[in-house]
């Protein structure tokens, strides 16, 4: 059996080798249609890395990092023969390109034969071993240009945030080396002067918590901004365990959601029944049973009719209570698309946007889970497309420039008030003739006429249904018949958007 594993891993790389080979005739061709259709030198090329991640299954820009990858080993012929020979794996071939992309195509040349992969440099070397060989040859063909990339680097500094397990995140920091370690050890020396107070927190855990407080000015680390969190009213009101989703991170546990919804936020870092509070203090157990509650805007306004502030309590008030507004979103029953509004305007107007980005959660195009950045007309505006919910959909910033390049076309397919849905059982994929798609869904088509289908996301409380494949949409289940006499189950149709706020004032029962 390990034979047969060393055999498969080589097959594996053989098999990613021929898909660059393919990759790199594609762009030709591409590019040779685009000049004879009359586009600017300039702008040959465009969506042909998109086209790659769609064939590929993969996001738009992992798709433009393999295009790139194609493009590179045409002049690395020793790596690429290494590549194709199964000495090289395609993360590690990536790691060599990387490492060299910095050098003009003779010195990039130059480096591939000095290394000579296909000889076997390589073998068994790890991903360190592999990098620093090939930054220590690049470095001696051109220290130039090895050090502009250095000093371009400081440029691409950013912050990111990535979704982590059990409700936590990763927030990344890109920093020059020096700003990085700074940052760094001011957050360890402030860890240890609390620790050497008493705080018994964890070095780590004060660090974090400490990074939280002097970003965002507040101890709780939510002041001033909103986060949108979506869930059933049976999550919220009924404590019902149906996840919730939050906007930016994902699925989230109901009762994580329902304190956070509540004000009582700091359920997520205090253990009942006497536990550990973030500022390693005591605690004492606290009931739940006289909560506030949240006020339900109507008709989109927010509001608080009990005149009580979030995460208000009988006789205990935090000291930093957040004003809640809830929108109530409908979703069609049976299917869970998020029934939208209508807009005349040019422009998405502020409460379709939001809408948008509820439903969607991220950029639409297949495989890629960009933040929405773009709100776009599928059918465009100019060709006379509507300002809908139905029309709309939510895009990153590369995809919808991406769409606009000749040959990329983007329609809606028509979602049935009411939808007639099959039998699961009898027909699993469902009868033709009344097959229908369960959420909102865009057809998407390429140059190459090659056409993909893009499906909203399941909103929390319906089933998750996807379609993958032209003329194959996947309908919702049909519910279970129930006994006779037997009430009918709460429907998964209303949806609930919780947007935390600023502060409430201290004498206000509601936020303007």
């Amino acid at each position: 059996m390990i034979d047969q594993l060393r055999q498969l891993e080589d097959v594996k790389a053989v098999a990613a080798a021929r898909q660059t080979e393919i990759t790199v005739a594609f762009d030709l061709a591409q590019r040779r249609e685009q000049a004879a259709a009359g586009v600017p030198a300039d702008e040959q090329g465009a969506g042909v890395g998109a086209q790659v991640a769609l064939a590929r299954r993969e996001s738009p820009s992992r798709g433009g990092r393999l295009l790139g990858l194609a493009r590179t080993l045409t002049g690395m012929p020793r790596t690429f023969a290494a590549f194709r020979s199964g000495r090289l794996s395609e993360w590690r071939t990536t790691l060599v390109v990387k490492e060299t992309i910095c050098l003009s195509p003779e010195d990039r040349a130059g480096v591939d034969e000095e290394l000579a992969a296909d000889t076997g440099t390589f073998d068994g070397a790890g991903d360190r071993t592999i990098v620093s060989a090939v930054k220590a040859a690049a470095y001696r063909r051109d220290p130039a240009s090895v050090a502009r990339r250095a000093a371009k680097a400081v440029g691409a500094r950013t912050v990111s945030l990535r979704p982590a397990p059990d409700t936590m995140a990763r927030l990344t920091a890109l920093l020059p080396v020096a700003e990085g370690v700074a940052v760094f050890a001011a957050l360890t020396r402030e860890a240890g002067t609390l620790r050497s107070a008493g705080d018994g927190r964890s070095t780590g855990q004060a660090m974090a918590d400490t990074l939280v407080e002097r970003v965002t000015g507040a101890p709780g680390g939510i002041s001033g901004v909103e986060v949108q969190l979506v869930m059933t009213d049976r999550t919220l009101l009924q404590a019902d365990s149906e996840p919730a989703r939050l906007t930016g991170y994902g699925i989230v546990p109901a009762q994580w959601a329902r304190e956070l919804a509540t004000g009582d936020h700091s359920g997520t870092c205090t253990t009942t029944g006497g536990g550990m509070d973030r500022t390693g203090s005591r605690s004492r157990s606290r009931s739940r049973s006289g909560s506030g509650t949240t006020g339900t805007g109507i008709s989109g306004a927010p509001g608080n009719p009990a005149g009580n502030r979030a995460g208000e309590e009988t006789g205990d008030q935090p000291e930093s209570a957040m004003a809640v507004w809830v929108r109530r979103l409908y979703t069609a029953p049976g299917t869970g698309d998020l029934i939208g509004m209508d807009s005349k305007a040019r422009l998405f107007p502020a409460g379709l946007k939001r809408f948008l980005q509820t439903r969607d959660d991220t950029c639409r195009t297949p495989y890629c889970d960009a933040p929405i950045r773009h709100h776009d007309h599928i059918n465009p505006w100019h060709h006379g497309g509507d300002t809908t919910a139905s029309n709309g959909q939510g895009l990153c910033e590369a995809c919808n420039h991406t769409k606009e390049s000749p040959g990329w076309s983007s329609t809606p397919v028509p979602v049935p008030e009411t939808a007639q849905l099959p039998d699961p059982k009898q027909f699993p994929d469902g009868q033709p003739e009344t097959r229908q798609v369960a959420r909102h869904t865009v057809k998407l088509r390429t140059p190459t006429g090659h056409t993909y289908h893009s499906t909203a996301p399941p909103l929390p409380g319906t089933a998750f249904t996807h379609a993958s494949s032209p003329g194959k949409h996947a309908g919702a289940a049909r519910a279970p018949a129930r006994a006779p006499g037997k009430p009918p189950p709460p429907r998964p149709s209303v949806q609930v958007l919780g947007r935390v706020i600023k502060p409430a004032p201290p004498n206000s029962g509601h936020a303007d």
